[in-house]
């Protein structure tokens, strides 16, 4: 089991900015494949969320050139402005590793294009989406290396790497004398992956944060889905039927320690313990509902008992990946 840790703020990298306990990923945000972006929810309600959060003391946001093709970037930064927030968040994007990227200089001019799509001259922390089959890890590190020398980010970061990947990117980054800020993967109760495979004991190690994307399990922590009542669309053919029905015995242990702390909604409970085992989770924010009820998981902290016992009911469902 996976000690608990009492974190105040995470910290993007060893001198990096501090961001709270928790960001908002923005994923949804002009997604219409998994999400359904325009059908569900509009651009206001998104702007209604981004205020939302930023009222409520949330600071970084995190988006990819990937997100609605660039409509995720787009929409964060006319938020930003219109709201004059621009120095109350931090701001994370990710480059994509399209297979005609091949040199480290892709890397800075996806930056750019990133910059120019935020309207900014600079984001805290600048990350490789995935793992590359065709550039090199030293070729994507030299290239988030040169970001950092040419002012276009505070920090850099990787997503999806393993203790592997993760160590060698390390490594790559230490030759050019920046640091490794962070690793976002996918981590929750459903999905705990990082656990198991020494991931997380290796951020700890090296001083990397982790970053949990998905902290939510795409929804199925917040008690809104079963197995006759399943996500529509891809994510409903992601989970199988046999974890939605293996979940039950886990909400019911969520709703009970929410009760137990005044009311915290299952949600709130799954992002809490993220934020227990030293994590730091993105969960994603469409409406204002949402985004009161992100904001509602910080305040507070869990006991470890409660945590212990949240890994034991979660250890009776199989991991999805």
């Amino acid at each position: 089991m996976t000690e608990q840790r009492n974190v105040k703020a995470f910290r993007l990298g060893p001198n990096g900015s501090e961001v709270g306990q928790i960001g908002i990923g923005t994923w949804a945000w002009g997604d219409r494949l998994v999400w359904g972006y325009g059908r569900g929810y509009t651009d206001s309600d998104l702007r209604t969320a981004f205020e939302i959060s930023v009222n409520r003391g949330i600071q970084l946001f995190d988006t990819a050139e990937l997100y609605g093709f660039g409509r995720s970037e787009r929409l964060l930064g006319e938020f930003i402005r219109a709201a004059g927030a621009r120095d109350r968040v931090a701001i994370a994007t990710k480059f994509a590793p399209y297979p005609w990227r091949l040199r480290r200089n892709s890397v800075v001019r996806a930056l750019l294009g990133s910059l120019k799509r935020l309207g900014m001259e600079q984001v805290e922390l600048y990350q490789i989406h995935a793992p590359s089959p065709l550039m090199s890890l030293e070729e994507m590190m030299d290239g988030l290396a040169d970001c950092v020398e040419l002012g276009l980010t505070r920090a850099v970061g990787v997503s999806n790497f393993g203790p592997e990947r993760m160590r060698r990117a390390y490594e790559a980054l230490a030759r050019r004398g920046v640091p490794l800020a962070s690793n976002q993967v996918e981590y929750s109760l459903i999905e705990r992956g990082p656990e198991r495979n020494g991931l997380l004991d290796l951020c700890r190690e090296l001083d990397v944060t982790l970053i949990a994307y998905s902290p939510l399990g795409m929804g199925l922590l917040t008690g809104k889905y079963s197995a006759e009542k399943p996500p529509a669309g891809a994510r409903g053919r992601r989970y199988p039927r046999r974890l939605l029905l293996n979940l039950e015995p886990l909400l019911e242990r969520m709703r009970a320690i929410g009760a137990a702390h005044g009311g915290k909604t299952p949600a709130q409970v799954a992002l809490n313990w993220v934020i227990a085992k030293g994590a730091l989770p993105i969960p994603g924010a469409k409406n204002a509902r949402q985004a009161d009820e992100n904001a509602g998981a910080i305040g507070w902290a869990l006991t470890g008992e409660e945590v212990a016992a949240l890994d034991a009911a979660a250890d009776h469902i199989q991991p999805v990946n």
